[in-house]
């Protein structure tokens, strides 16, 4: 089974902050299927490491106050285009990113809080009919 899966929790250090969430539990459970690296933020153009960014009424805003909402959605697409090419057949993310957040968001505030709702390629993914799952739901 071909499996996509945010790049971060693969050990690519393409996090806001230049560093990754390698997560061993999810490696272990990946042996025996191909994987498909993607990070959607990297494929939208934004540098790393870069301002962290959260979701507020709709849009993308980083933590200087620009909306980079159009940086996100392309790199959602992309990032969708690299999984159907791909043939994964489900797609595991990283919790709480604007992006990746298959459950829930940071709420805008960059307080730490988080409230329901899906990151963008999460949710355009999940459009798009793929099972998609957070990475702490393994």
């Amino acid at each position: 089974m071909v499996i996509a899966v945010s790049a971060c929790l693969l050990g690519h250090n393409c996090k806001y902050n230049g560093g990754n969430n390698r997560n061993e539990k999810l490696l272990e459970y990946l042996k025996g299927h191909t994987v498909l690296p993607i990070c959607p933020e990297t494929l939208g153009g934004l540098p790393t490491p870069r301002v962290p960014s959260e979701i507020s009424d709709g849009r993308v805003i980083n933590k200087e106050g620009k909306d980079v909402t159009e940086e996100f959605v392309s790199g959602a697409h992309k990032a969708l285009e690299a999984v159907k090419s791909g043939g994964a057949e489900m797609i595991i993310l990283q919790s709480r990113s604007p992006s990746c957040g298959a459950k829930n968001v940071y709420d805008g505030t960059f307080s730490g809080r988080t409230v329901d709702g899906k990151g963008i390629f999460a949710a355009l993914a999940e459009e798009n009919g793929y099972r998609i799952i957070d990475v702490e739901d393994l």
